[in-house]
Order: C-alpha cells, then structure tokens, then sequence
C-alpha cells in the first residue's frame, strides 16, 4: 500500500470473493492470487514439506473465483491482472484458460509488453518467470481485459 502513497490510486483490501464494492467499479485491478507458493522454493524451501498435492486443487478453486470476481469488479475496458507465485499449470494457465472458456466478456491481453527489458518471456501472451532464467521467484502473470 505504500507504494500507492501520493498515486491517484485508492488501494482496498477485502476478501475478493464478497467484494465491498459494485461490479464494474475499477480501470485495474490486481489479483495476487493465494496460492501453494511454490515458486519461492528458493527464499521459502520450507514450503516443499507443507504442501501437498491436495492443496493444489481447492487452491486452483479457489483462485478461479476470485478472478471472476476481480473481472466482474473491472468496468468494460478496464484490465486485470491475474498474479501467483507458483508455475504449476494448475494454478495459472488453466486458471485463466477455465475463465476464457466460460466468459464471454474477456480477452487476453499481451503482458509481456509490461516487461520490456525483461529477457526471455517466451511466446506470451502470459508471463512465466523463472529463477533460472530471471534471478527471481517463478511468478506468473496474465492479463485480463473486459470487454
């Protein structure tokens, strides 16, 4: 939230899924998505003995409802950004892939234009860094426009 401070921004935390908003309220919203974590294997090893692969599942649930409803939130035009610190599939691409199929009102956008001096992003439209590759966690980004 500090990062915010002296923006023309408003930051609101609440939980996503019973929002104290109206639909079609924001220009952006980001949704740092809860989930297993285990693209900071590298700062967090511990997180390897507290997950399981049952996480996995209500987690990818989970996360599918706060993104509708972070695009509900989003006025037609407005862009969210879908972000998780994991690269298990299950809880990025099919995450976003499960919305696409089922909304209408919602297209992909290129996110790997945020990221210019940001090497070796792969064919997009997403954004799957590595540490690797990037020198950081392996986070996810996909970006969501309403239409």
């Amino acid at each position: 939230m500090r990062s915010a401070a002296g923006a023309d921004a408003s930051v609101v935390v609440v939980d996503g899924r019973t929002p104290a908003w109206v639909d079609d309220t924001f220009d952006r919203v980001l949704l740092d998505a809860p989930c297993t974590g285990l693209g900071a294997l590298r700062r967090r090893p511990e997180v390897r003995w507290r997950r399981q692969e049952s996480d996995v599942a209500p987690l990818a649930a989970l996360q599918g409802e706060l993104l509708w409803r972070a695009v509900d939130a989003a006025r037609p035009g407005g862009v969210v950004a879908y972000v998780t610190c994991s690269p298990h599939l299950a809880e990025t691409r099919a995450v976003v892939s499960d919305l696409l199929r089922r909304r209408s009102d919602v297209v992909r956008e290129d996110a790997r234009a945020l990221l210019p001096g940001v090497p070796a992003l792969g064919p997009g439209p997403d954004v799957q860094l590595w540490p690797h590759r990037h020198g950081t966690d392996a986070m996810y980004l996909a970006l969501l426009r309403r239409v």
